[in-house]
């Protein structure tokens, strides 16, 4: 990526903000009820980062940070001119980094031949009925959103597409290692 182009904040801070204009101003323990509930299963952020990025946001003129003055004084934070700017920017630019693929799995599988005879099974079993929770949750999703599509509009259409992906993914994954255990089973 040139310098030109360098990403303004993290993507981790993209979530943030993508979340604030989507669901409006929020504090951030409603930033970390609505990750789980939607980037978490392909963006992990960690429960601590979603109480810091929001003040470094603001302190980027990104986000603009109001104090409740009484009661249990939360923090709530309101999306700027220039964080929905920031956001626009970062949507239009069809560059992303290469993608990270961490997966523990296929780190055993790599040294699967200094293992036991039945491990790769084993570890193809149990990544295959991981996978498949995954996929059933993603397909489960799929059709919840068919019931309510004709409410959602837009936000809807954007679920679809990264649910689809999501099962798509996780169709591969099941497949493959199904797959796996049956040949190594043999």
């Amino acid at each position: 990526m040139a310098a030109d182009e360098q990403e303004e904040c993290s993507p981790s801070g993209y979530v943030v903000l993508g979340l604030i204009a989507r669901h409006g101003p929020m504090t951030p323990y409603e930033l970390k009820a609505r990750t789980e509930e939607s980037v978490q299963f392909f963006w992990p952020i960690p429960h601590a980062q979603l109480y810091r990025i929001p003040a470094r946001l603001a302190e980027l003129g990104l986000l603009h940070e109001e104090a409740e003055e009484d009661g249990r004084r939360r923090r709530v934070f309101h999306l700027t001119d220039a964080g929905h700017a920031a956001l626009a920017r970062w949507l239009a630019n069809p560059h992303a980094p290469e993608p990270e693929t961490r997966d523990p799995a296929q780190l055993k599988l790599f040294f699967a031949d200094l293992g036991g005879p039945g491990d790769v099974v084993a570890l193809a079993k149990a990544r295959a009925a991981q996978h498949r929770r995954w996929l059933d949750l993603y397909e489960g999703r799929l059709a919840e959103l068919d019931q309510a599509a004709q409410h959602d509009g837009e936000q809807s259409l954007a679920r679809r597409r990264i649910l689809t992906l999501a099962a798509a993914h996780e169709r591969a994954y099941v497949d493959y290692w199904e797959s796996l255990a049956a040949e190594e089973g043999e």
